[in-house]
């Protein structure tokens, strides 16, 4: 469903111009808050669900999430705007879970289940009984017919179903998973274990029914931003393409000033920080022997993977900063009273920005989706504004974090330019499954001598739970996005120009 325009996106959308026109506008905060749901759901014939009740008992959870609170008890009378007062502040950093399952959003779909389809032809063959290894299939009305207490769920019937008549349904949200974060609970809807779950937010993207949703900052983002400080944002390399073609960076730059930002950084600044570190680190440790592989650090998801299922790992991860990090030190040196803006594709930033070790650098994460709506909110249209100067902070390397491969090429061509003498080894993976057998495999010993690239989201941070547009297109605009960079590798001390 990524780059689709769907209702579940649309929604999410107008849930987000509908806070940040509340930030800019609410004289009466809790009235207004009470009063959405009535505005956003039409009064008199449900669009998505059976009853307008139930939409706007799930609009009122989505708005609680976009304004940073927790999802009310489903035991428990809790008022909709309970602790709202207390997250009507802008110093309100995101509190776990992250991520949630509206209950009464989710429509308890089908863990895993084969099941026969109206495809069936009742051939004679019945190949799908021949080699069902727990007599599950019998023939009802002509048509065959899967006991589900029998079934194994193996999908040996749907591999030798020549009408391609059996279908495998899983739940969205789960097969997204790669960590088997995602349970049910008593009603069979589904639930987060949030010791396995590693904020990627790839179920929240993958589920059609939007009954998984992250909070948000954008209403305390505001209210910083209306009380005229210096708030300076940093835009994750990602974000080419994602306003539509016609939204060049520099336009982008314009945008955010109007938005009440006092100045645009490329988060790529860091990411050049970052290979030039993880280049030496490679040099250093593992071409030495003295580390037998060396983890890349920059994807949190990657980063959290390998810390809560292969500890073992821990001190192979880089201790390079994360682009976003390096990047907000760096505005910091220059703008010691500023508060820093991360704008990404990612839901994992917004933890990481949450650490004790992070906050004094970063004070706010937002994604590309929820910029959207605060554009929307203010009438911003990005095409019709004014070209700024051009975005040159970063090299082609740096931006080139965005996609999956482009960190491990980054620093390897830095190992190739700086340290000439070293053969470098590299390995990439995409989404959580190949990571976690990557990382298997590096435990194992099989993947000695190598740099290791991980990036949780299938395609890199252009594929991120925040981003607006598909795959493919978010990758033209990278691309040509490198291309015009005046430099093609950050220098070889990095971190010492950007001090």
């Amino acid at each position: 469903m990524r780059g689709i325009d769907t209702p579940v996106r649309k929604m999410r959308r107008e849930i987000f111009k509908e806070i940040a026109q509340l930030a800019y506008h609410s004289d009466n905060l809790n009235d207004d808050v009470e009063a959405l749901p009535y505005k956003i759901v039409n009064p008199e014939t449900p669009i998505y669900r059976e009853s307008i009740y139930r939409e706007r008992e799930i609009v009122r959870e989505q708005i609680r999430l976009a304004m940073g609170l927790s999802l009310r008890p489903e035991d428990a009378p809790v008022h909709v705007t309970q602790g709202l007062e207390e997250s009507n502040i802008d110093e309100k950093y995101y509190e776990p879970p992250m991520i949630q399952v509206i209950p009464s959003a989710c429509n308890a779909c089908p863990e895993n289940e084969y099941c026969v389809t109206d495809r069936c032809m009742g051939c004679v063959a019945h190949p799908c009984q021949v080699v069902c290894p727990r007599g599950a299939i019998s023939t009802v009305n002509g048509k065959s017919v899967i006991d589900q207490s029998k079934c194994i769920r193996c999908g040996k019937c749907k591999s030798v179903c020549p009408y391609d008549a059996v279908s495998h349904q899983q739940r969205p949200c789960s097969a997204a998973c790669g960590v088997g974060a995602i349970g049910s609970d008593g009603a069979g809807r589904a639930v987060i274990d949030s010791e396995k779950c590693v904020t990627c937010g790839q179920c929240m993207v993958s589920c059609p029914f939007g009954a998984i949703a992250d909070k948000s900052q954008i209403f305390q983002l505001i209210h910083a931003l209306e009380s005229g400080r210096e708030i300076i944002a940093q835009v994750a390399p990602a974000f080419v393409g994602q306003f539509g073609p016609a939204a060049t960076p520099g336009k982008i730059k314009t945008a955010l000033k109007q938005l009440g930002f006092a100045d645009v950084y490329e988060t790529a600044i860091g990411a050049d920080i970052g290979a030039a570190t993880e280049a030496e680190h490679y040099v250093k440790e593992v071409a030495t022997g003295e580390l037998p592989f060396l983890l890349t650090s920059c994807c949190p998801s990657w980063s959290m993977l390998a810390k809560k299922f292969f500890p073992e790992t821990i001190d192979k991860i880089s201790n390079a900063l994360t682009p976003m990090v390096a990047t907000a030190r760096v505005i910091k040196q220059e703008h010691p009273d500023a508060s820093v803006v991360f704008i990404g594709p990612c839901v994992a930033k917004k933890l990481e920005a949450s650490r004790r070790s992070v906050r004094s650098d970063v004070d706010f994460v937002i994604t590309f989706e929820e910029l959207t709506g605060m554009f929307e909110a203010k009438g911003i249209d990005i095409t019709k504004v004014e070209e700024e100067t051009p975005i040159m902070d970063a090299t082609s390397a740096g931006r080139g974090y965005a996609a999956s491969g482009g960190v491990a090429s980054a620093i390897e061509k830095c190992v190739q330019e700086y340290y000439p003498d070293t053969t470098v080894h590299i390995e990439h993976v995409e989404s959580l499954a190949d990571c976690k057998k990557i990382l298997m495999l590096a435990k194992l010993g099989k993947k000695n001598g190598c740099l290791i690239e991980g990036m949780a989201c299938p395609g890199g941070c252009i594929a991120g739970a925040g981003t607006n547009v598909a795959i493919l297109q978010a990758q033209k605009a990278l691309s040509s996005f490198q291309n015009e960079a005046e430099r093609k590798l950050p220098p070889q001390n990095a971190m010492d120009e950007a001090k």
